[in-house]
This record gives C-alpha cells, structure tokens and sequence, in this order.
C-alpha cells in the first residue's frame, strides 16, 4: 500500500510514528547509498547515545504517552480540628533524557576512513538544548574535514541556518564539503535524487529518496495506521492542512 502523497508524507511527523518512521528509512537509505557505491567504500550505520536535555512540552511532542500534569492547590480539612491536608502540585521539570540517535558513515577502505556523515534530523536534534547541542556535534564533524549530509523531513522545530535565509521550502538537504549547498522542496512536489560526495577524485553518488521513501513506507506498513483524513499534527499552513486532509481521505 502506497503513501497518497506525492512525497513526504506529514502524517509520519506524528510523535506516535516518527521514531519508528526515522528507524526504517534510515535503515532504507543506509541499503540504496551501499548498492551505489563503488570499491573500495561502504556504507554503515552508526548508532550514538546522547544526553539530552528535555522540558515537558518538548518530550510530549518526542513521546506521544509522556505527560505532566498539573494540579490546582486546594486543601481540605483531615479530621483534627484547626489542621489542613494539603494536596501536592506537580509542576514542569526539565527531563535530561538518553536520545539514541543513528547515522550513516561512509568509509574508505582499506583503513576505514571516514568520508562522509549522513545525518537525517530529528526533534531531539531541532528543539532546545538539543538543537545546540546537534549544532555542536556538526561542528566537530565539519573539522575533521569529511563530508555532511543533513535531511531535514520535519516541518517542526528550529531549522538550520548558514548565514544566509534559506530558500522557503517545507524541507531540505544540507550538503557539506568546501561550502554548503541547500536543497529544498515542499510538501506537494515529490522527493528529489540527492548527490552523495565521495573522496576526491571519485564522483558523487545519486541516490532517489522517492525510492528509499517508498520502501521505507511500505516495511512499515503505515497506510494501516496513520489517521488519514484527520488533520495532521505537522504543522501546515491551513492550504496545505487542508490539501492533505483531501488527498489522505481518497486511500
């Protein structure tokens, strides 16, 4: 079963199927970059865990059953005459949360040197500390002097910037080498084959997302579960809001 979107769909930014959603495609882009490569490179994934520094509004829009509540002061007599009963107020605290994070690394055999990172964002990586954090992390990426590949198939969150505004788009790539080049796209117009740069003088690889897209959708079978015909959660702008609603109703 097909997604009824032309390309990313917004349903899969649902905090109930985008940890799963991020999981696949990775795996899915990971497979189409090593089916392109040519001697002597390969393609792993590189699992990392990082602390990351949480406020309750930002882990609800992470995790969809964490929440705090709040409650109202009240008291109430406990029997004994002059005596109050008071009721505890559970308030915001700041959550400092273990964010597994996977990643692409393209290496160069026979040493395994790295010469390409490619990185596809997620919340932890555009809210918060966690952004500033991620920042920091690129950058020490960047002065080992390999490649950067950021996607960035979120409408939520802060985004990346690079002195410059970037073209508006729902979302992008970011490519990394002497200089950054900016991809982007919106919502309506299908996902674009990305160049993938490899070690001088080897040519850049191509590799289609559309495709890594499809099959990710498809091994995870979300047609069967993704709330079509509801308003997405991704935050549209109320044409495009609608324009999904409308098409999802169609599947």
């Amino acid at each position: 079963m097909a997604s009824p979107f032309p390309g990313m769909d917004p349903y899969l930014e649902d905090p109930a199927f985008w940890p799963d959603f991020h999981h696949r495609f990775i795996e899915c882009w990971c497979e189409a970059v090593a089916d392109q490569l040519p001697d002597p490179y390969d393609a792993r994934l590189d699992e990392r865990v990082n602390l990351v520094q949480l406020t309750p509004e930002i882990v609800k829009l992470i995790y969809p059953d964490v929440a705090v509540s709040r409650g109202s002061k009240r008291s109430r007599p406990s029997g004994g005459a002059g005596t109050m009963l008071l009721e505890p107020v559970t308030v915001p605290h700041e959550v400092l949360e273990e964010v597994r994070q996977t990643r692409i690394e393209i290496l160069h055999r026979p040493d395994r040197t790295l010469v390409a990172v490619l990185e596809m964002l997620s919340p932890a990586n555009k809210t918060g500390d966690g952004f500033d954090q991620y920042r920091g992390k690129r950058t020490a990426i960047l002065t080992q002097k390999v490649h950067l590949v950021e996607l960035d198939l979120l409408l939520g969150g802060e985004r990346l910037t690079h002195g410059e505004p970037l073209p508006k788009a729902d979302y992008y790539l970011f490519l990394t080498r002497a200089r950054c080049n900016v991809y982007s796209w919106t919502i309506r117009q299908p996902l674009p084959t990305i160049p993938i740069p490899l070690r001088a003088p080897d040519l850049d690889i191509h590799v289609d997302l559309g495709a890594v897209f499809r099959v990710a959708y498809e091994r995870g079978r979300y047609g069967r579960s993704l709330p079509y015909g509801q308003t997405p959660s991704a935050p549209l702008t109320p044409e495009d809001a609608a324009w999904a609603v409308a098409l999802s109703s169609k599947k």
